[in-house]
């Protein structure tokens, strides 16, 4: 079996070929990715549902817009969160603070079980996911080949984008060459 070189912490940006509904227009931000598969958060698909209708206590750390985000098609029924610990600076090493585990640089996932008051002092905006994006091992390599998605470097900023829908042209947009001009792909090409 061939080595898989990890995509954790970058972003999968679905490309105009892709034909899944699902993910039309996607920014996924990859949670973890190896030999035994790939997991992420679609990060630019608000839901009507308010964090403090269905996660009261962490609703005040939640960002802007305030509500709960679809992570994926897979489990809709449960949630995660993730947050940007500002400034963090810390080594890879240092697990940062008690409640949140590093995915990739600065962002993180929270145990939504610890008391958010543990964690009200170190994280930037919280960002509330219903479900997730999940690939079987190989299966994300063989979308990449074949076009259906740009793998690009994540930013911080990225996790809690004030305007989720404007996300997909943004990222595209502070791409070098060509990659960047996708951006200004037109929402239905038929229109052209």
């Amino acid at each position: 079996m061939t080595e898989v070189s990890s995509l954790t912490g970058r972003l999968l940006v679905a490309s105009p070929a892709l034909a899944d509904p699902n993910f039309d227009r996607a920014v996924v931000l990859l949670l973890d990715h190896d030999a035994e598969g790939t997991l992420g958060v679609v990060l630019n698909r608000p839901t009507p549902v308010d964090v403090g209708d269905v996660l009261a206590p962490w609703a005040a750390l939640a960002g802007m817009p305030r509500v709960v985000f679809q992570g994926g098609p897979v489990s809709l029924d449960s949630a995660l969160a993730l947050a940007v610990v500002p400034g963090d600076h810390r080594g890879a090493d240092d697990p940062g603070p008690l409640g949140w585990r590093r995915v990739h640089g600065a962002i993180g996932l929270v145990d939504l079980e610890a008391p958010p008051e543990l964690l009200a002092a170190e994280l930037g905006s919280l960002r509330i996911f219903a479900g997730y994006a999940g690939w079987r091992p190989g299966q994300l390599e063989e979308e990449v080949g074949e076009g259906a998605w740009y793998v690009v470097e994540s930013e911080p900023g990225d996790v809690s984008a004030p305007a989720p829908e404007r996300l997909w042209r943004a990222v595209l947009r502070r791409q070098r060459g060509e990659l960047a001009m996708v951006a200004t792909y037109p929402d239905d090409p038929s229109l052209n």
